[in-house]
């Protein structure tokens, strides 16, 4: 959350209130690997006043250049989104007014995006090329066509993004491994993406890469699974001063989106346990009861905090307070009983077991089937 408001407070100060529509999830990954490779120092986070999304309560939240490149790149690929969905003519952006004014709106971002990153010494003219060129891409493909053909201009964009983040850090050597690591995280992305939409698109028509080039769900399953894996290996191959919330997001969160996207019911931890998550105590077994707080909030605060909760996903992916009683509770992505394994650890994919040692140095794997 300190990098998600990071992100949203980024983009308020350098663009204004309305560039604040494109925070993102996939974003905040620039500002949590920045983070994660700087030295440790008091500069890197702030306090924000209160916010309605986080229940009118002030927090720390990251700030510097992190957050900046972090904004730079969605505003880039944000715009890229709105175009997308003006040339496929979904929904309102079918009609004319309305498609010229999302233009005007891409064009604004797109050049906003160039700001902040030349302030922080990125070139988004890689993002800028990157978009450019997918739509030649998928005009091109057809049946046969090979799917990373059409995701290699997303794998490019972040690629160059997340190495960015090792110049922002004062780790140059790192370049390569994250790069590597965002390489496979745009495929990954643009693979989970053309998965969720596949019936959708198919019902209005719209264009779909699985769909255009043929490629089965089975094989769209393996590759991301691969992409998986070596992100985990390539992180591996960066020097982190604290590695756990990258390594949680980059290994655990995405291990769980693919099984989100293709409809399997996994733990991110424990691939045998089945169903949407598993409470402390093992499946079926109760949250431990917490006393409620005393001054409870009234209908219409708890109605704006509920929003707030909903519209960051805090009620599926992390702990919050309820909005009326504020009663403390566990997000359902995040009950998963690891049964040993330490936050910074993961399962074997292949053979279940918990992977060997939370050190100091983050999290190091022996079990790579």
């Amino acid at each position: 959350m300190a990098h998600l408001c990071g992100l949203c407070l980024a983009l308020r100060g350098d663009h204004g209130q309305f560039a604040r529509v494109v925070t993102n999830y996939d974003g905040l990954l620039i500002s949590v690997l920045t983070e994660a490779q700087a030295e440790r120092g008091g500069g890197g986070r702030r306090t924000a006043g209160p916010c309605p999304l986080r229940g009118m309560r002030s927090a720390s939240v990251a700030q510097g250049e992190g957050a900046r490149l972090a904004a730079a790149v969605s505003l880039v690929l944000a715009s890229a989104k709105v175009r997308d969905h003006v040339a496929d003519g979904d929904g309102l952006l079918a009609r004319r007014p309305v498609a010229f004014a999302a233009r005007r709106v891409a064009a604004s971002w797109d050049a906003a995006g160039v700001r902040t990153g030349s302030a922080v010494g990125f070139d988004t003219a890689v993002l800028v090329d990157a978009v450019d060129r997918q739509a030649g891409v998928e005009a091109l493909a057809g049946p046969g066509t090979p799917i990373l053909a059409v995701t290699e201009p997303t794998e490019t964009a972040t690629g160059a993004a997340f190495a960015h983040t090792a110049i922002l850090a004062g780790r140059p050597g790192n370049a390569v491994p994250l790069a590597e690591a965002g390489r496979l995280f745009g495929r990954l992305a643009h693979l989970l993406d053309a998965v969720e939409d596949k019936e959708a698109d198919a019902a209005s028509g719209a264009w779909n890469p699985l769909t255009a080039t043929g490629t089965p769900l089975v094989e769209a399953r393996r590759l991301a699974d691969d992409a998986v894996h070596g992100i985990r290996l390539a992180l591996r191959e960066a020097d982190f001063t604290d590695s756990k919330l990258a390594h949680r997001l980059l290994v655990h969160e995405l291990h769980a989106s693919v099984d989100r996207a293709f409809g399997t019911a996994s733990c991110a931890h424990r691939p045998e346990l089945a169903g949407p998550y598993a409470p402390p105590g093992g499946p079926g077994a109760p949250l431990p009861p917490q006393p409620p707080r005393r001054d409870p909030r009234g209908p219409l605060a708890g109605c704006l905090v509920w929003a707030g909760l909903a519209c960051t996903c805090q009620m599926c992916c992390g702990a919050y307070e309820d909005p009326w009683s504020r009663e403390r509770k566990e997000g359902l992505c995040g009950q998963c009983d690891c049964s040993g394994c330490g936050d910074c650890c993961s399962c074997c994919d292949c053979c279940g077991n918990c992977c060997s040692c939370c050190g100091e140095d983050g999290c190091d794997c022996s079990c790579d089937c």
